[in-house]
């Protein structure tokens, strides 16, 4: 498998990366084409398990299109053709989270078509630590891969597209209950460091990036850091929510955007195995149910949810 190599956009506003993704597609926000009845809903890795459950039930809940986006177009598009032989109407677009043309491929097509972003949901990342399945793959390839793909993609998703979201909208970054099990066996310095308040998001990637680090020396775990790239990572995203969530709030206050980070628990699909406790559809109800929060609702924001409920961070 190859190693995929990310370049993270250097960071900006939330208004002038919006602003320079408009200039760069040709686009006005205030077309009257692009009014409040062109509503988008965005679901990343929607092609199988728990992504198409999102993707289903927001066709069926969401009122506005919804796009479907998977990595390998064949895939993808024989999701959307499952969809439609159930009567429902999704739209397409590749994507592929650790690419940076792909990403910004969809954004300038959101922002022809739509105008901006009413839902995203970021549900794409990849699992290579089966314990049933037997390989030689060294544990710090695994780690960059799996950062490449579930934080460092999810960062750069939430970079180029967080600048298109309306007021109103609602951003979902699918984490796991991993990242709690992982957080809890992380050294008490680290701990400290990923529960805090104030970390900022140069410093929360400094972190990611010293992990994969350490992994290549061998000394993750003298380091403080728990045996598992996947938790690591879901540690990353759930980080990385609370602080995309506090400068919404700082910088976008008025527009009532809600930001969380969720766990769908443990669902059947290839990631999760035959013996897990949910069903796809299961596990999809606790990102649905923060995709379509109420417009008058305040909150949870921010915040790390399962089974519709506020987890402790």
């Amino acid at each position: 498998m190859p190693v995929y190599t990310q370049h993270a956009p250097d960071p900006h506003t939330w208004y002038s990366l919006a602003a320079q993704a408009e200039r760069s597609a040709g686009v006005v926000s205030s077309h009257p084409a692009m009014s409040s009845c062109s509503r988008v809903a965005l679901v990343t890795g929607a092609n199988k398990g728990v992504g198409f459950a999102i993707a289903r039930a927001l066709c069926r809940l969401f009122s506005g299109d919804v796009v479907l986006t998977a990595r390998d177009e064949a895939r993808g598009r024989a999701a959307v053709q499952q969809l439609q032989d159930e009567g429902l109407s999704p739209r397409f677009h590749q994507l592929d989270i650790t690419d940076l043309q792909s990403i910004r491929a969809l954004r300038d097509f959101l922002l022809r078509e739509y105008g901006g972003l009413d839902v995203l949901v970021n549900n794409a990342a990849i699992y290579m630590e089966n314990p049933k399945v037997v390989d030689t793959m060294p544990f710090h390839i695994k780690a960059e891969v799996t950062m490449n793909t579930n934080f460092h993609g999810t960062r750069d998703v939430c970079t180029e597209l967080l600048p298109l979201m309306r007021p109103g909208g609602r951003v979902v970054n699918v984490s796991s209950l991993m990242c709690l099990r992982a957080l809890k066996s992380c050294s008490p310095e680290l701990q400290q460091k990923f529960r805090s308040e104030t970390i900022t998001e140069e410093e929360l990637v400094g972190l990611m990036k010293k992990f994969v680090e350490d992994t290549k020396k061998g000394v993750h775990q003298t380091e403080g850091w728990p045996d598992t790239a996947y938790g690591v990572t879901k540690i990353g995203v759930t980080v990385l929510s609370r602080i995309q969530a506090r400068h919404l709030s700082e910088q976008r206050g008025g527009d009532k955007i809600l930001l969380n980070a969720c766990c769908p628990g443990w669902v059947r699909t290839d990631m999760g195995g035959p013996d897990a406790t949910k069903s796809p559809e299961e596990g999809a109800e606790t990102p649905v149910y923060l995709a379509l929060l109420p417009p008058d609702a305040e909150g949870p924001h921010g915040q790390f949810v399962m089974d519709k409920k506020v987890e402790q961070w």
